[in-house]
């Protein structure tokens, strides 16, 4: 078993401080710790621009989870493939997946270093289920598939989570490959979450991203709602469809603006 310990010390010696890095920046607006100055720094300054990113990162993070319910409860889903998972925060995918089906099989994909030794030390499973991390790139996904098929069935029906992180791929036909050759692993019954920055809605936000961009950090792409809607070509999207992620299924909340610049829907594959 890798020790979290030397796991992290490992990792540790691979960060690069120098740069902010989104998935410490999405940390640190997520009221998380594991970020550093230079992440902050860049936090602050983008917030300067634009404060709603804060209402973005979170509305997001509700969304994930009000999708990760519906495919654990009723979607009946026991198997998660999470694709550019980030830092764990509160709420991750196997947390509100095994509190509902605790024999629920979950492997996250990253391949940042600080993730990796976050994910090794923190992401647990419970006896029933479990929980596998996966060093790779999504920019490769035929490793992605062979190597989460040592934990997953793909002869199962299985939830691929795709949540801010198409974003990172400039090419937007790339990313849009990508989706699809990960879907075509995946038998009937499976389904796509995606939710992703929306362009066409803000457009401080947008001058705040191309500024971000511009600073020398990962640059993160927004689309169009058109282009996110084509993620799910070919499958069966589920209502209310493609919407600002507040409106997805919202659950009672009411302290977040409706109409933000972050869509994402759920689609199952026929």
């Amino acid at each position: 078993m890798t020790d979290p310990a030397a796991a992290a010390g490992s990792a540790q010696q691979k960060i690069d401080t120098s740069v902010p890095h989104s998935a410490r920046i999405w940390n640190y607006w997520l009221g998380g710790k594991d970020n550093y100055p230079v992440d902050e720094e860049a936090g602050d300054a983008y917030t300067a621009v634009f404060p709603g990113i804060v209402t973005i990162a979170r509305s997001s993070r509700a969304f994930l989870r009000r999708n990760i319910t519906f495919l654990a409860g009723e979607g009946g889903i026991r198997q998660f493939l999470d694709v550019g998972t980030g830092l764990p925060t509160a709420d991750n995918t196997h947390q509100v997946a095994q509190r509902l089906a605790p024999d629920s099989r979950i492997v996250y994909v990253d391949n940042d270093p600080m993730v990796l030794a976050h994910a090794r030390a923190l992401l647990y499973s419970t006896p029933e289920g479990a929980t596998a991390y996966i060093d790779a790139d999504i920019l490769d996904p035929d490793r992605i598939l062979e190597v989460a098929a040592e934990t997953l069935d793909f002869k199962r029906p299985t939830a691929l989570i795709l949540s801010n992180i198409l974003g990172h791929i400039s090419d937007y036909d790339r990313a849009r490959s990508i989706a699809t050759r990960l879907m075509a692993a995946l038998p009937s019954g499976s389904y796509l979450s995606v939710n992703d920055g929306s362009r066409g809605v803000d457009p401080v936000f947008e001058q705040a991203q191309d500024a971000y961009n511009d600073s020398g950090a990962v640059p993160y792409n927004l689309r169009t709602v058109d282009q996110i809607t084509a993620y799910f070509e070919g499958l069966e999207l589920l209502e209310p469809g493609v919407v600002p992620v507040p409106l997805w299924r919202p659950d009672g909340d009411t302290s977040t603006p409706e109409v933000i610049a972050e869509h994402g829907g759920l689609a199952r594959k026929p």
